[in-house]
């Protein structure tokens, strides 16, 4: 009887040996910050805490605001009085002139963005001279005018990569200008002759070309510098007529090839504020672990009779 008593209390010993091996084996020992283990001060062996990163959200549309300046000039200046006509251009040239847009954007993906922008380019002043020599005599026609623009364009950016919150991009924009070109005057100093052209404005083709760089002031708000090169095509000032009212042929002047190098700053804003939220967690699959071992329930013995004799 005693031998049975000792076997039931190794079988019971042996069980609890197993079930406390189990639950060690389901324990996770502590973790610690990384920042403590990379200074040497958690425990030898000590695992990192998993921290779930945050992604940052933004709206993928942006509302955006510019202003700058624009430097034009004229390929060239022509009328159809001056066919046959020897003609030398003479400093011919825009003044500066201040620009105003305003455009809608959408964030491709986090390197490639469009946008439809519209602009207003407001007046330039024209100045120049042309030294005709027509039969056997040479004149001269100083003009003076000035020369606005409504510009269109939808655009495609390439940012070429983040450093610092500093963002540099490249585009090209394709679209269309109504240029106008408003009260031009030709004086013809030798002949004392002065002609007139009314106001005319002229729908044309537009191209652009890109190059800047935008910082990111706020988690909403970009700044950017930028250079544009835009062809705006032609334009033409009204018929002109003499200072006496008079005109035998139609004869607008011709603006040929405008052309014009901008400089931007703008403001680019998202429709919504930044979102964060946590990166999806997706659980380890689960390691088969054996199931517990329980120990019997001890077994009752009696205890041995004992006789009193």
């Amino acid at each position: 009887m005693i031998g049975s008593r000792f076997k039931i209390l190794i079988l019971a010993a042996m069980a609890s040996i197993a079930t406390s091996a189990a639950r060690a084996a389901d324990y996770a020992p502590p973790c610690y910050d990384a920042a403590l283990i990379a200074s040497g001060r958690a425990p030898y062996g000590a695992v990192p805490c998993y921290v779930a990163p945050v992604i940052e959200e933004f709206s993928s549309w942006y509302l955006r605001g510019d202003i700058g300046v624009t430097n034009q000039s004229v390929g060239d200046l022509t009328n159809v009085q001056d066919v046959n006509n020897s003609v030398r251009n003479i400093g011919l040239g825009f003044d500066a002139s201040p620009l105003f847009g305003i455009g809608i954007g959408y964030y491709y993906n986090d390197w490639l963005r469009f946008d439809l922008t519209g602009e207003y380019r407001s007046k330039a002043n024209f100045h120049g001279t042309q030294v005709i020599r027509s039969g056997g005599s040479t004149y001269t026609d100083e003009y003076t005018a000035s020369k606005s623009e409504w510009l269109f364009l939808l655009n495609a950016y390439v940012d070429l990569g983040t450093w610092s919150g500093f963002t540099p991009f490249v585009g090209a924009g394709i679209g269309t200008t109504r240029n106008t070109i408003h009260s031009l005057q030709d004086v013809n100093t030798p002949n004392l002759g002065v002609a007139f052209g009314d106001t005319n404005s002229k729908w044309n083709l537009a191209w652009a070309l890109h190059a800047g760089v935008a910082y990111k002031v706020t988690k909403n708000v970009s700044i950017e510098f930028a250079y544009r090169y835009v062809d705006l095509g032609d334009a033409a000032s009204g018929d002109l007529y003499t200072y006496l009212g008079g005109n035998a042929v139609y004869n607008p002047m011709e603006f040929k090839h405008l052309t014009s190098h901008d400089l931007k700053l703008g403001l680019r804003f998202n429709f919504d504020a930044f979102e964060s939220r946590p990166a999806p967690y997706y659980a380890p699959a689960p390691v088969y672990q054996r199931p517990p071992v329980y120990a019997p329930q001890p077994m009752y013995v009696q205890p041995p009779l004992r006789s009193r004799g």
